[in-house]
């Protein structure tokens, strides 16, 4: 019986079409007054975390140590530098208390910011996978993200805060604005 119906929804063209993959979910925010477009709202993940590297650009200095290891996804195990608590995150209009664990990895990762579970619960997010938003809701205070339209933004718009070359090892330094100005877009290259 359940191949007839299966045939008969075939054939009347009834079945529902496959929607576009909303990738990951990640939002903006601001941390101390700097902008991250994109902190992942992880759902697998049973802390937030920030790297090492985002601390110093922010001037957090209150990590206090820890002997904490993680899995990553990938099995590899790593070390914690430590804990901040109570970091004011940012959200459109809401600010919400987070402890983050500090990471120490690669700089030149795109994702800075990783909001685990208990963030999640305490900003009381809701998903819509099907219309790709997100909503944030403390109290009577809601904030809504529409992830599809962030990936068109994203995607369409690249920006550069600042990037130094140095001669010597060839590095790169990204920094993020720290007005809740527009940031400025510049790049200063070395002579030829």
């Amino acid at each position: 019986m359940a191949f007839i119906e299966e045939c008969s929804a075939i054939i009347q063209n009834k079945l529902q079409p496959t929607l576009k993959d909303p990738r990951s979910f990640s939002i903006p925010c601001a941390i101390d007054g700097s902008k991250f477009f994109k902190a992942l709202c992880d759902l697998g993940a049973s802390v937030s975390l920030i790297l090492l590297f985002a601390t110093r650009k922010l001037g957090l200095k209150d990590i206090q140590p820890t002997t904490i290891t993680l899995q990553l996804t990938d099995r590899t195990i790593q070390h914690l530098i430590g804990i901040i608590e109570d970091v004011l995150v940012k959200l459109g209009h809401l600010y919400i208390p987070v402890d983050f664990l500090v990471l120490e990895i690669e700089e030149d990762v795109d994702i800075l910011v990783i909001f685990g579970r208990p963030f999640l619960v305490t900003s009381g997010i809701i998903i819509d996978v099907k219309e790709g938003k997100i909503t944030f809701k403390v109290g009577e205070e809601v904030v809504e993200f529409n992830i599809f339209n962030a990936i068109k933004h994203l995607a369409s718009s690249i920006s550069c805060f600042r990037m130094d070359v140095d001669d010597e090892d060839k590095g790169m330094l990204i920094s993020p604005p720290i007005s809740d100005q527009a940031p400025s877009f510049g790049l200063n290259l070395p002579p030829l």
